[in-house]
C-alpha cells in the first residue's frame, strides 16, 4: 500500500466519532502507520497531527467532535451535503454513493449515510484501482479543503485535514471548486424531474434509467 493509502486510513480512523475504544485503538494505529511508511518525516508528521486529537480526554472529545463536525455546516464530514447543500439532488447521489460501494465490494455500517467521508476516505485507501471509487478523489479533495479551511485554528481536528491536503490530496483548484460550489443549495421545494442521477464529476442530470451494479454477497 503506498504512502498516502496508509495515511489516508489511518486519518479515516481518526476522523471516526470517538466510541469506547478509540484510544486503544490509537496504539495501534500509530504502529500501522510506522510499519508502512518508509519516510519518518511523514511519519513524524502524521504523528504530530494526531496528537492534540489523542491527548484529550474521552468526554472532552466526544464533545469536541460533535460541535466540530455535527452542528457546523461547513465543516460537517458528509459529501454531498457540501456539494449539494439542501438540495433535492441529494437524495439521488446518495443512492448512486451506495450503488458505488457496493460495487467496490463494501458494505455501510448500520445507520450509515453512504456519503460519510471517513468511510469514502478507507474506500479510497483500500480500492483505489476501481474506477468509480478514484473518481472520488477530486471531490474528496474539494470537500476535505474547504472543512481545512473552515475549521479553527485551535481546533485538535485540524492537523489531520491539513496532512490530508498536504500528503494525500492534490490542492483543487479555484475551477473545480467554484464548479462544485455552484451545485450547493439550500432547501427547494419546487418540484425536480426524476430520476436525477448525480454524476461522478459533480454533476446532475434527469435519465432513463439507473447503471446496473453488481450486488454484495
Amino acid at each position: 500500500m503506498e504512502a498516502k493509502h496508509v495515511l489516508l486510513a489511518a486519518c479515516a480512523r481518526m476522523l471516526g466519532y470517538p466510541d469506547e475504544g478509540f484510544h486503544d485503538m490509537q496504539t495501534d494505529l500509530l504502529d500501522t502507520v510506522q510499519a508502512g511508511i518508509d519516510d519518518p518525516i511523514l511519519r513524524e508528521h502524521f504523528k504530530a497531527s494526531v496528537f492534540p486529537v489523542c491527548s484529550i480526554p474521552l468526554k472532552e472529545l466526544r464533545e469536541i467532535y460533535v460541535w466540530t463536525f455535527d452542528w457546523k455546516e461547513k465543516t460537517g464530514l458528509y459529501l454531498t451535503a457540501h456539494e449539494l447543500g439542501d438540495s433535492r439532488e441529494r437524495g439521488a447521489a446518495l443512492i448512486l454513493l451506495q450503488h458505488i460501494i457496493r460495487d467496490a465490494g463494501f458494505s455501510l455500517a448500520d445507520g450509515e449515510l453512504s456519503d460519510y467521508m471517513p468511510m469514502l476516505y478507507e474506500l479510497l485507501a483500500i480500492r483505489p484501482d476501481h474506477v468509480h471509487v478514484r473518481a472520488l478523489e477530486l471531490r474528496l479533495a474539494a470537500a476535505s479543503k474547504r472543512i481545512r479551511d473552515n475549521l479553527p485554528e485551535d481546533c485538535p481536528y485540524g492537523g489531520l485535514f491539513r496532512i490530508l491536503m498536504t500528503d494525500v490530496f492534490e490542492e483543487p483548484t479555484e475551477e473545480e471548486i467554484r464548479k462544485l460550489e455552484s451545485k450547493r443549495e439550500t432547501a427547494d421545494l419546487d418540484e425536480l424531474p426524476y430520476p436525477i442521477l448525480f454524476g461522478m464529476d459533480g454533476s446532475a442530470r434527469s435519465d432513463t434509467g439507473l447503471p446496473v451494479y453488481k450486488m454484495c454477497n
